[in-house]
């Protein structure tokens, strides 16, 4: 629906007052409006009364029927916030509305993953079906037909609400559909508590007595509403009893997602819906299902047995049993860690916590300092539900990934978690572990460190943080992700590396260590960061379409190539048979080809961390002393920010400029993307291997290799690292995360001897280290997937003062730099594609229009195919 129609719905604009360019959008028809009107009511489940759909549909009744039929049929949430009209007028309650979509998926044999998380939840708590529970009963329907007839699905069902489902104190009892049938079965306690809610109003559930009240609500004889005021504070603690299936993508579980990574317990419920700029009956709607399902709490409403009837005084040990799901009932695996999860997440919780402090803190409106935000991606939360690190860790990966934010608050007991993830795995699982154990690191360095505090003077303790998943916040309106950003955090810190499937946070205020825009995160910063050092291993940008006929010249001495698909992490693929694959993949996305491996030779990966040491007391063999990553340093400054630059070395030595490279503010000159290299490349010796030794390691200052994967292994190069990483030369890794099987190397630069060489010779080698060696990329951020990286980059971080103001407003200017530079380098190179007519036959021919997308990419695509070679930027010959 168009943006301008729906906001006139929103505003209930009658057609007479409807501008006229939304008549227009309509073709001046009034019907087509109205029938807009109804089905936008109707998806959006809109009251009937104080909405323009009154005038429209004349029968309440029918309207009502209509969109319920509509939420049953699109397996929504029960709509609560019209419990009256619901359960008083047409008699469905939450659990008859939940029973009739289990009827439904289970008569149609769907499986238990059709049902969105949220609706997967609430059924969940009220019927205790979960995925286990879920099978069982479609296996007992299939196995009792009998004479071509099968078992009715509405016998196997349960018959009423479990009787462990959650009810608070603070929640409201109103009274049902009941007539006189249902009086009948009432024992005499339950007609007195119905005759007072009657005689009084609605009740509060603490003043009822517990057992009558559960009794009443399972019959279906009251509904709970659960009142949520423009001041209350809510607090979100680890996710427990979430059903992880699938997103439906309707209203209302859109807008609980984007409430979820938004709220904190330091925001009332009226500045959250000023700060995302929504209705502040939709979000009290929003917050009120995360408090039904037991998924967020209302800060300050701990239970006083003094004030409540007599029956609740075992309420807390009641709602304790309640909350614990058996291990049959989810996707996860909880076990036996329930019951210590919910003693350290109590103690870290916003209501018993203490805020002393806050006071000298800086108070912002809401009464809390501002924080530091560690961004992370998905990745990140598979590795922790991945392999069993911890059986309490999981709930914590669920919550970063389905709320996107852990808050300061519950990251004690995260922490504490961690503590029990093993420093030793087998298999792929080291890798999982390794991420655990790094992310443990960080946080503790990040969280209260006094030495990176971007306002000592206000705080000297140092700044809270809080973990925020990239692609929540990318849910939010840009504007509205700034607002919340700016409002609650002093510093933003994206982990490194980020994945290329996702579109990172860009963010001025508040400051940001880490990719500056998204198009640094991208396959245009390659080529970017080789044209300004003219240093960088053979690459070839193919623009989507082409269609290859052979191997590009340039590529066929070389046995392995890293390809990488747009908006895709790369992966090395063999160059036998790689035509098909390469073809294939550019029927839909463009593809960046570089050189990995020479001839029987496989390529290596160093890291190089940053920010750069201030003085010269890195080794001359260093490859922080490498001549590229000198030259990146001038031109992007690595001074200000962190990060790691990775080095390849092929087994080739390279043909690169050494006397000048392309600065920033040359970038529009039509000399500086160089002229098209057309002659024969000359034999260059092959890979020597001098450095190497086939031993394993005994000092820190030597590498050693670990298989990880198979010869066609594609998983994603920056998120398979080595674990060892060798500090003298910045973190060399012998095996790549992308590497095949190979036999084991020891790179070591501090050896008395190299294969029989003395020290001295190694030292007279620095100009072949400096061939050896190319710039392959440069990511932005701290990394996880090594120890030593790790390490280096959070000790560069606290010693160089990164967070101080004078060396943010250094990262802010150098951001806008790099920002406008490679936004002119991607400009300069999106003109109309350029095709060699020499007469010589072409590898290629383009098969569809390059600019036939239907949406222009967050992205720029290329437009024509670009070569880097011998340390030169140019538009390929075809050849």
């Amino acid at each position: 629906m168009n943006a301008e129609v729906e906001a006139s719905i929103r505003q209930n604009i009658l057609w007479p007052r409807v501008s006229q360019n939304v008549k227009q959008i309509l073709g001046s028809s009034q019907r087509e409006y109205e029938k807009l009107v109804v089905v936008f009511s109707v998806k959006n489940q809109l009251r009937y009364k104080g909405n323009i759909v009154r005038t429209i549909r004349k029968d309440e009744r029918k309207y009502y029927e209509d969109l319920l039929k509509y939420s049953r049929d699109h397996l929504m949430l029960y709509p609560y916030h019209l419990s009256d009209v619901m359960v008083k007028g047409l008699r469905v309650t939450p659990f008859a509305y939940y029973t009739s979509i289990m009827m439904d998926i289970m008569s149609q044999e769907k499986s238990y993953d059709s049902l969105p998380n949220f609706t997967a939840a609430d059924c969940l708590r009220l019927m205790a079906i979960g995925r286990n529970q879920y099978i069982d009963i479609m296996n007992q329907c299939r196995s009792s037909r009998k004479f071509f007839r099968r078992r009715p699905v509405k016998e196997l069902l349960p018959r009423q609400p479990v009787e462990s489902v959650v009810i608070d104190h603070w929640w409201i009892v109103q009274t049902g559909y009941i007539v006189e049938e249902d009086i009948k079965i009432c024992s005499v306690d339950e007609k007195k508590a119905i005759d007072r809610i009657i005689d009084r109003g609605p009740n509060t559930a603490g003043d009822m007595d517990f057992t009558v009240l559960h009794s009443l609500y399972r019959k279906g004889l009251v509904y709970l509403d659960v009142p949520i005021a423009d001041d209350d504070f809510i607090v979100v603690p680890p996710l427990e009893g979430f059903v992880m299936n699938r997103v439906l993508g309707d209203y209302f579980e859109t807008l609980l997602y984007k409430i979820f990574v938004s709220i904190d317990e330091h925001t009332s419920i009226a500045e959250l819906a000023k700060v995302l700029e929504i209705d502040l009956q939709l979000v009290k709607n929003a917050v009120s299902m995360f408090c039904r399902l037991g998924f967020a709490k209302k800060k300050g409403c701990d239970a006083n047995f003094d004030n409540l009837h007599e029956s609740w005084k075992n309420i807390e040990q009641m709602s304790i049993m309640a909350k614990k799901p058996t291990q049959d009932q989810l996707l996860i695996d909880w076990g036996s860690t329930i019951n210590d999860l919910i003693s350290p997440v109590q103690m870290s919780s916003p209501d018993s916590c203490s805020l002393e402090g806050a006071e000298t803190s800086g108070l912002i409106n809401s009464g809390h300092s501002k924080r530091i935000a560690f961004l992370f991606d998905s990745n990140l939360t598979a590795f922790l539900m991945m392999g069993n690190l911890s059986p309490g860790l999981k709930s914590h990966a669920v919550t970063m990934f389905e709320v996107g934010k852990l808050n300061d608050e519950s990251l004690d007991s995260f922490l504490a978690e961690l503590e029990k993830v093993d420093s030793v795995a087998e298999g792929e699982a080291q890798r999982y572990f390794d991420h655990a154990i790094r992310l443990r690191d960080t946080i503790r360095f990040l969280r209260y460190n006094k030495d990176i505090t971007t306002d000592p003077d206000c705080y000297g303790t140092g700044h809270g943080m809080d973990l925020l998943r990239c692609e929540s916040l990318l849910g939010l309106d840009p504007s509205t992700c700034s607002r919340v950003l700016n409002k609650n955090y002093s510093l933003l810190v994206s982990v490194a590396p980020l994945s290329n499937e996702i579109r990172p946070v860009s963010s001025s205020v508040p400051q940001h260590i880490g990719p500056a825009i998204p198009e640094v995160n991208s396959i245009w910063f390659k080529l970017f960061i080789y044209h300004l050092t003219g240093n960088g291993p053979l690459s070839l940008l193919l623009v989507k379409g082409t269609k290859l006929r052979r191997l590009p010249r340039a590529f066929q001495e070389y046995d392995r190539l890293l390809i990488t698909t747009w908006g895709h992490d790369p992966a090395v693929i063999p160059t036998s048979n790689i035509l098909l694959t390469l073809n294939d993949a550019l029927s839909h996305s463009a593809i960046l080809v570089q050189a990995h491996g020479w001839v029987q030779h496989e390529g290596q990966d160093a890291y190089v961390p940053f920010p750069l040491l201030l003085d010269d007391r890195t080794d001359s063999l260093s490859l922080e002393q490498h001549s590229a990553v000198q030259r990146l340093d001038e031109c992007v400054d690595l001074r200000h920010t962190c990060g790691y630059v990775t080095m390849l070395r092929t087994g080739q030595k390279s043909r690169v400029r050494r006397t000048e490279f392309v600065k920033p503010g040359n970038l529009y000159r039509s000399d500086a993307i160089g002229q098209n290299i057309n002659d024969d490349p000359e034999t260059i010796s092959c890979f020597s291997d001098d450095l190497f030794s086939p031993k394993e390691p005994t000092e820190a200052g030597e590498i050693s290799e670990q298989n990880f994967g198979q010869e066609a292994d594609s998983t994603r190069p920056k998120d398979r690292p080595p674990e060892a990483v060798q500090a003298a030369t910045a973190g060399v890794d012998s095996n790549p995360p992308f590497s095949p099987n190979r036999s084991k190397l020891v790179l070591d630069f501090s050896s008395s001897t190299t294969r029989g060489r003395p020290s001295s010779a190694v030292s007279s080698d620095a100009g072949s280290v400096e061939d050896e060696w190319v710039l392959l990329d440069c990511c932005f951020g701290i990394p996880l997937f090594n120890a030593t990286v790790n390490q280096q980059v959070c000790h560069r971080i606290a010693v160089q003062k990164l967070c101080d103001k004078e060396s943010l407003t250094e990262l802010m200017h150098s951001n806008r730099k790099l920002t406008n530079d490679l936004l002119a380098f991607v400009s300069l190179h999106q003109s109309s594609p350029a095709f060699s007519d020499n007469g010589k036959e072409s590898s290629y021919v383009m098969t569809s229009s390059l600019m036939s997308s239907m949406q222009v990419p967050c992205v720029p695509l290329p437009t024509q195919n670009l070569l880097f070679m011998d340390g030169a930027l140019t538009v390929w010959d075809g050849q």
